[in-house]
């Protein structure tokens, strides 16, 4: 496998996992998003999935701008529609996808000068550290809803690990 297809893999499979994070929030029960989280009460479901976006958008300050990359606007966990959430994510997403693009067109090593990060600098580990902050996330929503009485339908929780449908949903 040549470097563009691999370079083109890496991309894809972060456009699939935000997809799969997209369905995620898409399909969530609208009587999930402000409950409070078992055993952290200072903390909704609204706030994590904010903090998705907020989070991409923080490595997309911190290392994006030495590759001039325009930040996307971070969201008010605290009040997030789901509405304003999917259209955040779309623009993050891509926030991310010139970051990972900077990356790959320097070597695949992107510059992170961030003393207290703890990721290398080559853009696989990067995208790697993004995509399993982001599962973690959905899995403790998952369990959230569960410890709330709110199991989530079959449809919802199995659709998470759908990455082959999910793929061509990012690429439509």
């Amino acid at each position: 496998m040549n470097a563009d297809h691999l370079y083109n893999h890496l991309l894809s499979t972060w456009r699939t996992n935000n997809r799969v994070t997209a369905f995620f929030f898409e399909n969530l029960p609208n009587e999930l998003w402000s409950k409070k989280i078992p055993g952290a009460p200072q903390r909704t479901i609204r706030m994590i999935v904010g903090h998705i976006h907020n989070t991409r958008c923080m490595w997309i300050k911190m290392v994006g701008k030495q590759y001039e990359i325009k930040l996307p606007k971070s969201v008010d966990r605290r009040r997030v529609s789901r509405k304003a959430l999917l259209q955040a994510l779309k623009r993050s997403s891509q926030g991310i996808i010139e970051l990972l693009n900077a990356g790959l067109d320097h070597g695949g090593v992107l510059n992170i000068n961030v003393p207290w990060t703890n990721i290398p600098s080559d853009v696989v580990h990067f995208m790697a550290y993004l995509v399993a902050h982001e599962a973690h996330h959905r899995g403790q929503i998952v369990l959230a809803a569960r410890e709330l009485g709110h199991r989530l339908p079959q449809d919802i929780t199995a659709g998470l690990w759908q990455w082959k449908r999910r793929r061509q949903e990012s690429t439509k």
